[in-house]
Protein backbone atom coordinates (compact mmCIF):
# COMPACT_ATOMS: atom_id res chain seq x y z
CA UNK A 1 0.00 0.00 0.00
CA UNK A 2 1.37 3.42 -1.01
CA UNK A 3 1.82 6.37 1.34
CA UNK A 4 -1.10 8.13 -0.36
CA UNK A 5 -3.37 5.14 0.20
CA UNK A 6 -2.24 4.88 3.82
CA UNK A 7 -2.98 8.57 4.40
CA UNK A 8 -6.40 8.20 2.76
CA UNK A 9 -7.16 5.19 4.92
CA UNK A 10 -6.31 7.15 8.05
CA UNK A 11 -8.48 10.03 6.85
CA UNK A 12 -11.45 7.74 6.23
CA UNK A 13 -10.77 5.46 9.18
CA UNK A 14 -13.90 3.82 10.47
CA UNK A 15 -16.20 4.69 7.57
CA UNK A 16 -16.26 1.21 6.04
CA UNK A 17 -16.42 -0.42 9.45
CA UNK A 18 -19.58 1.55 10.21
CA UNK A 19 -21.01 0.78 6.76
CA UNK A 20 -20.28 -2.89 7.33
CA UNK A 21 -22.01 -2.91 10.71
CA UNK A 22 -24.99 -0.95 9.36
CA UNK A 23 -25.67 -3.81 6.96
CA UNK A 24 -26.55 -6.06 9.91
CA UNK A 25 -29.92 -4.40 10.74
CA UNK A 26 -30.92 -4.91 7.10
CA UNK A 27 -29.71 -8.50 7.28
CA UNK A 28 -31.80 -9.03 10.43
CA UNK A 29 -34.93 -7.88 8.59
CA UNK A 30 -34.08 -10.21 5.70
CA UNK A 31 -33.68 -13.14 8.10
CA UNK A 32 -37.17 -12.44 9.48
CA UNK A 33 -38.65 -12.66 5.99
CA UNK A 34 -36.51 -15.35 4.36
CA UNK A 35 -34.68 -17.28 7.07
CA UNK A 36 -30.98 -18.00 7.57
CA UNK A 37 -30.28 -18.61 3.89
CA UNK A 38 -29.66 -14.86 3.54
CA UNK A 39 -27.13 -14.98 6.39
CA UNK A 40 -25.24 -17.77 4.60
CA UNK A 41 -25.27 -15.76 1.37
CA UNK A 42 -23.86 -12.69 3.12
CA UNK A 43 -21.27 -14.75 4.98
CA UNK A 44 -20.19 -16.33 1.69
CA UNK A 45 -19.69 -12.88 0.17
CA UNK A 46 -17.79 -11.47 3.15
CA UNK A 47 -15.46 -14.49 3.41
CA UNK A 48 -14.82 -14.41 -0.35
CA UNK A 49 -13.98 -10.70 -0.17
CA UNK A 50 -11.58 -11.24 2.72
CA UNK A 51 -9.83 -14.10 0.88
CA UNK A 52 -9.52 -11.89 -2.22
CA UNK A 53 -7.75 -9.20 -0.20
CA UNK A 54 -5.40 -11.76 1.30
CA UNK A 55 -4.65 -13.27 -2.13
CA UNK A 56 -3.90 -9.85 -3.63
CA UNK A 57 -1.58 -9.01 -0.74
CA UNK A 58 0.22 -12.30 -1.33
CA UNK A 59 0.56 -11.70 -5.08
CA UNK A 60 1.82 -8.16 -4.53
CA UNK A 61 4.16 -9.38 -1.81
CA UNK A 62 2.80 -6.93 0.71
CA UNK A 63 1.32 -7.49 4.13
CA UNK A 64 -2.41 -7.95 4.47
CA UNK A 65 -3.96 -4.80 5.94
CA UNK A 66 -5.98 -5.73 9.00
CA UNK A 67 -9.03 -3.71 10.07
CA UNK A 68 -9.52 -2.38 6.52
CA UNK A 69 -13.11 -3.38 5.96
CA UNK A 70 -13.87 -1.83 2.57
CA UNK A 71 -13.90 -5.10 0.59
CA UNK A 72 -16.09 -6.84 3.15
CA UNK A 73 -18.48 -3.85 3.23
CA UNK A 74 -18.70 -3.74 -0.58
CA UNK A 75 -19.44 -7.48 -0.75
CA UNK A 76 -22.02 -7.27 2.04
CA UNK A 77 -23.85 -4.42 0.29
CA UNK A 78 -23.74 -6.28 -3.02
CA UNK A 79 -25.42 -9.34 -1.51
CA UNK A 80 -28.18 -7.23 0.05
CA UNK A 81 -28.96 -5.92 -3.45
CA UNK A 82 -29.82 -9.44 -4.67
CA UNK A 83 -32.81 -11.75 -4.09
CA UNK A 84 -32.82 -14.23 -1.23
CA UNK A 85 -33.03 -17.07 -3.78
CA UNK A 86 -29.88 -16.14 -5.67
CA UNK A 87 -27.37 -18.97 -6.07
CA UNK A 88 -24.22 -19.07 -3.99
CA UNK A 89 -22.03 -19.15 -7.10
CA UNK A 90 -23.63 -15.89 -8.30
CA UNK A 91 -22.75 -14.26 -4.98
CA UNK A 92 -19.17 -15.54 -5.24
CA UNK A 93 -18.86 -14.35 -8.86
CA UNK A 94 -20.28 -10.95 -7.95
CA UNK A 95 -17.90 -10.61 -5.02
CA UNK A 96 -14.92 -11.53 -7.20
CA UNK A 97 -15.96 -8.83 -9.68
CA UNK A 98 -16.48 -6.36 -6.84
CA UNK A 99 -13.10 -6.83 -5.19
CA UNK A 100 -10.79 -8.02 -7.96
CA UNK A 101 -12.13 -5.82 -10.79
CA UNK A 102 -13.91 -2.97 -9.05
CA UNK A 103 -11.27 -2.37 -6.40
CA UNK A 104 -7.95 -4.19 -6.80
CA UNK A 105 -7.59 -3.91 -10.60
CA UNK A 106 -7.28 -0.14 -10.21
CA UNK A 107 -4.69 -0.28 -7.45
CA UNK A 108 -6.68 -1.16 -4.34
CA UNK A 109 -8.04 1.03 -1.59
CA UNK A 110 -8.51 4.67 -2.54
CA UNK A 111 -7.58 4.19 -6.20
CA UNK A 112 -10.80 2.86 -7.74
CA UNK A 113 -12.73 5.27 -10.05
CA UNK A 114 -15.98 3.22 -9.97
CA UNK A 115 -17.86 2.07 -6.92
CA UNK A 116 -16.88 -1.61 -6.50
CA UNK A 117 -20.36 -2.66 -5.39
CA UNK A 118 -21.85 -1.15 -8.55
CA UNK A 119 -19.26 -3.04 -10.63
CA UNK A 120 -20.21 -6.32 -8.96
CA UNK A 121 -23.94 -5.68 -9.30
CA UNK A 122 -23.66 -4.79 -12.98
CA UNK A 123 -21.70 -7.99 -13.55
CA UNK A 124 -24.29 -10.31 -12.00
CA UNK A 125 -27.27 -8.37 -13.39
CA UNK A 126 -26.01 -8.72 -16.96
CA UNK A 127 -24.80 -12.30 -16.51
CA UNK A 128 -27.71 -13.79 -14.54
CA UNK A 129 -30.76 -11.51 -15.00
CA UNK A 130 -33.20 -14.36 -14.35
CA UNK A 131 -31.69 -14.85 -10.90
CA UNK A 132 -31.22 -11.18 -10.04
CA UNK A 133 -34.65 -9.87 -11.08
CA UNK A 134 -36.93 -12.66 -9.81
CA UNK A 135 -37.90 -12.59 -6.14
CA UNK A 136 -39.59 -14.82 -3.55
CA UNK A 137 -42.57 -13.49 -1.63
CA UNK A 138 -41.49 -12.53 1.90
CA UNK A 139 -43.32 -14.33 4.69
CA UNK A 140 -42.53 -13.68 8.34
CA UNK A 141 -40.61 -16.58 9.91
CA UNK A 142 -41.16 -18.83 6.88
CA UNK A 143 -37.58 -19.77 6.03
CA UNK A 144 -36.35 -20.57 2.54
CA UNK A 145 -34.33 -23.77 2.05
CA UNK A 146 -30.63 -23.28 2.77
CA UNK A 147 -29.66 -25.12 -0.41
CA UNK A 148 -31.77 -25.80 -3.46
CA UNK A 149 -34.54 -23.22 -3.97
CA UNK A 150 -35.86 -24.45 -7.32
CA UNK A 151 -39.24 -25.25 -5.74
CA UNK A 152 -39.71 -21.68 -4.47
CA UNK A 153 -42.23 -19.58 -6.43
CA UNK A 154 -40.68 -16.41 -7.80
CA UNK A 155 -42.53 -13.24 -8.76
CA UNK A 156 -41.82 -9.83 -10.25
CA UNK A 157 -41.16 -6.85 -8.00
CA UNK A 158 -43.36 -3.71 -7.92
CA UNK A 159 -40.70 -2.06 -10.09
CA UNK A 160 -41.75 -4.36 -12.92
CA UNK A 161 -45.26 -2.91 -12.64
CA UNK A 162 -43.79 0.59 -12.85
CA UNK A 163 -41.72 -0.34 -15.88
CA UNK A 164 -44.83 -1.50 -17.73
CA UNK A 165 -46.62 1.80 -17.02
CA UNK A 166 -48.72 0.58 -14.11
CA UNK A 167 -49.09 1.70 -10.51
CA UNK A 168 -48.37 -0.78 -7.68
CA UNK A 169 -50.89 -1.24 -4.90
CA UNK A 170 -48.71 -1.65 -1.81
CA UNK A 171 -49.88 -0.20 1.46
CA UNK A 172 -47.52 2.15 3.25
CA UNK A 173 -46.76 -0.26 6.09
CA UNK A 174 -45.49 -2.95 3.73
CA UNK A 175 -43.46 -0.39 1.80
CA UNK A 176 -41.81 1.02 4.93
CA UNK A 177 -41.04 -2.40 6.43
CA UNK A 178 -39.97 -4.01 3.16
CA UNK A 179 -42.66 -6.68 3.26
CA UNK A 180 -42.93 -7.16 -0.50
CA UNK A 181 -41.07 -9.03 -3.22
CA UNK A 182 -37.70 -7.44 -3.85
CA UNK A 183 -33.97 -7.62 -3.07
CA UNK A 184 -33.31 -9.23 0.28
CA UNK A 185 -31.86 -6.28 2.17
CA UNK A 186 -32.80 -2.96 0.61
CA UNK A 187 -36.58 -2.79 0.87
CA UNK A 188 -36.92 -1.93 4.58
CA UNK A 189 -37.08 1.86 4.27
CA UNK A 190 -37.42 2.59 7.99
CA UNK A 191 -34.28 0.58 8.77
CA UNK A 192 -32.33 2.35 6.01
CA UNK A 193 -33.41 5.73 7.36
CA UNK A 194 -32.30 4.70 10.87
CA UNK A 195 -28.93 3.63 9.44
CA UNK A 196 -28.65 6.98 7.66
CA UNK A 197 -29.23 8.86 10.91
CA UNK A 198 -26.58 6.78 12.65
CA UNK A 199 -24.02 7.34 9.87
CA UNK A 200 -24.79 11.06 9.76
CA UNK A 201 -24.44 11.35 13.53
CA UNK A 202 -21.07 9.59 13.26
CA UNK A 203 -20.11 12.03 10.47
CA UNK A 204 -19.68 9.13 8.04
CA UNK A 205 -22.01 10.66 5.44
CA UNK A 206 -22.78 14.24 4.40
CA UNK A 207 -26.51 14.75 4.52
CA UNK A 208 -26.75 17.01 1.46
CA UNK A 209 -25.43 14.20 -0.79
CA UNK A 210 -28.39 11.78 -0.46
CA UNK A 211 -30.87 14.66 -0.13
CA UNK A 212 -29.88 16.29 -3.45
CA UNK A 213 -29.90 12.92 -5.21
CA UNK A 214 -33.33 11.93 -3.86
CA UNK A 215 -34.83 15.36 -4.63
CA UNK A 216 -33.57 15.16 -8.21
CA UNK A 217 -35.15 11.74 -8.68
CA UNK A 218 -38.39 12.91 -7.06
CA UNK A 219 -38.67 16.01 -9.26
CA UNK A 220 -38.17 13.96 -12.44
CA UNK A 221 -40.77 11.40 -11.34
CA UNK A 222 -43.31 14.06 -10.39
CA UNK A 223 -43.08 16.04 -13.62
CA UNK A 224 -42.48 13.11 -15.98
CA UNK A 225 -43.93 9.95 -14.39
CA UNK A 226 -43.96 6.72 -16.37
CA UNK A 227 -47.69 6.26 -15.92
CA UNK A 228 -49.98 5.49 -18.82
CA UNK A 229 -52.57 8.20 -18.03
CA UNK A 230 -49.99 10.91 -17.36
CA UNK A 231 -47.66 12.09 -20.13
CA UNK A 232 -44.64 14.39 -19.74
CA UNK A 233 -46.71 17.06 -21.51
CA UNK A 234 -49.53 16.97 -18.96
CA UNK A 235 -49.86 20.00 -16.75
CA UNK A 236 -48.15 19.38 -13.37
CA UNK A 237 -51.28 20.30 -11.43
CA UNK A 238 -53.20 17.43 -13.01
CA UNK A 239 -53.21 13.87 -11.60
CA UNK A 240 -51.37 15.13 -8.50
CA UNK A 241 -52.33 12.09 -6.39
CA UNK A 242 -51.03 9.69 -9.03
CA UNK A 243 -47.83 11.69 -9.39
CA UNK A 244 -47.19 11.60 -5.65
CA UNK A 245 -47.86 7.86 -5.58
CA UNK A 246 -45.33 7.40 -8.36
CA UNK A 247 -42.77 9.38 -6.36
CA UNK A 248 -43.47 7.15 -3.36
CA UNK A 249 -42.97 3.91 -5.28
CA UNK A 250 -40.02 5.07 -7.39
CA UNK A 251 -38.07 6.46 -4.43
CA UNK A 252 -39.19 3.78 -2.00
CA UNK A 253 -38.50 0.79 -4.24
CA UNK A 254 -35.61 -0.54 -6.22
CA UNK A 255 -32.72 0.47 -4.07
CA UNK A 256 -32.68 4.24 -4.63
CA UNK A 257 -32.79 5.03 -0.89
CA UNK A 258 -30.26 2.29 -0.13
CA UNK A 259 -27.90 3.62 -2.80
CA UNK A 260 -28.32 7.18 -1.54
CA UNK A 261 -27.18 6.20 1.95
CA UNK A 262 -24.69 3.38 1.37
CA UNK A 263 -23.21 3.88 -2.12
CA UNK A 264 -23.27 7.55 -3.12
CA UNK A 265 -21.46 8.72 -0.01
CA UNK A 266 -18.30 6.66 -0.61
CA UNK A 267 -15.44 9.10 0.15
CA UNK A 268 -13.18 7.74 -2.60
CA UNK A 269 -15.51 8.33 -5.57
CA UNK A 270 -17.40 11.35 -4.21
CA UNK A 271 -16.08 14.74 -5.40
CA UNK A 272 -14.31 16.67 -2.68
CA UNK A 273 -15.93 20.12 -2.97
CA UNK A 274 -19.53 20.77 -1.98
CA UNK A 275 -20.45 22.44 -5.29
CA UNK A 276 -19.09 19.48 -7.26
CA UNK A 277 -20.94 17.07 -4.99
CA UNK A 278 -24.25 18.83 -5.70
CA UNK A 279 -23.67 18.69 -9.47
CA UNK A 280 -22.57 15.06 -9.17
CA UNK A 281 -25.74 14.10 -7.27
CA UNK A 282 -28.01 15.95 -9.71
CA UNK A 283 -26.38 14.16 -12.67
CA UNK A 284 -26.67 10.86 -10.84
CA UNK A 285 -30.36 11.44 -10.14
CA UNK A 286 -31.00 12.21 -13.82
CA UNK A 287 -29.04 9.17 -15.00
CA UNK A 288 -30.75 6.90 -12.49
CA UNK A 289 -34.20 7.80 -13.78
CA UNK A 290 -33.07 7.58 -17.41
CA UNK A 291 -31.77 4.05 -16.80
CA UNK A 292 -35.06 3.18 -15.09
CA UNK A 293 -37.20 4.66 -17.82
CA UNK A 294 -35.27 3.50 -20.88
CA UNK A 295 -32.91 0.75 -19.71
CA UNK A 296 -33.41 -2.97 -20.04
CA UNK A 297 -33.38 -3.57 -16.29
CA UNK A 298 -35.86 -2.38 -13.71
CA UNK A 299 -33.13 -1.27 -11.28
CA UNK A 300 -30.92 1.42 -12.76
CA UNK A 301 -29.11 3.12 -9.89
CA UNK A 302 -25.95 0.98 -9.99
CA UNK A 303 -25.63 1.39 -13.76
CA UNK A 304 -26.15 5.13 -13.35
CA UNK A 305 -23.51 5.22 -10.64
CA UNK A 306 -20.97 3.62 -12.97
CA UNK A 307 -21.83 6.08 -15.74
CA UNK A 308 -21.48 9.17 -13.55
CA UNK A 309 -18.34 7.80 -11.84
CA UNK A 310 -16.69 7.89 -15.26
CA UNK A 311 -17.02 11.68 -15.40
CA UNK A 312 -16.82 12.56 -11.68
CA UNK A 313 -13.27 13.91 -12.08
CA UNK A 314 -14.36 16.13 -14.96
CA UNK A 315 -17.38 17.30 -12.92
CA UNK A 316 -15.12 18.32 -10.04
CA UNK A 317 -12.60 20.14 -12.23
CA UNK A 318 -15.26 21.95 -14.25
CA UNK A 319 -17.27 22.97 -11.20
CA UNK A 320 -14.15 24.23 -9.47
CA UNK A 321 -13.17 26.33 -12.49
CA UNK A 322 -16.63 27.90 -12.59
CA UNK A 323 -16.60 28.62 -8.86
CA UNK A 324 -13.10 30.11 -9.03
CA UNK A 325 -14.01 32.24 -12.06
CA UNK A 326 -17.04 33.64 -10.27
CA UNK A 327 -14.85 34.33 -7.26
CA UNK A 328 -12.38 36.30 -9.41
CA UNK A 329 -15.19 38.29 -11.03
CA UNK A 330 -16.67 39.07 -7.64
CA UNK A 331 -13.33 40.26 -6.25
CA UNK A 332 -12.71 42.45 -9.32
CA UNK A 333 -16.10 44.10 -8.92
Amino acid sequence: MTEKQTALMQQNKGIYTDLFYMCFPLLAMAIMFYGFRVALLCATAVITANLCDRLVALLRRTSYTKHEWSSEAFAFMLTLLMPATVSYYVVIAGTLATVMIGKEAFGGYGAYPFHPTAVGYATVAVSWPNQVFQYPEPVLFNALPLGDVSSVTLVESPLHVLKTGGLPTLDNTKLLLGNYAGPMGITALLVILACALFLWNRKRIQLHVPVVFLLTCAVIVFFAPRLGDVTPFSMPWTHVADRLNMVKYEIGGGGILFAAVFLLTDPVILPKTRAAQVVYCVLLGIMTMMFRYYGNYETGVCFALLAVNSISGWVERTTQRIVNRKGVIKREC
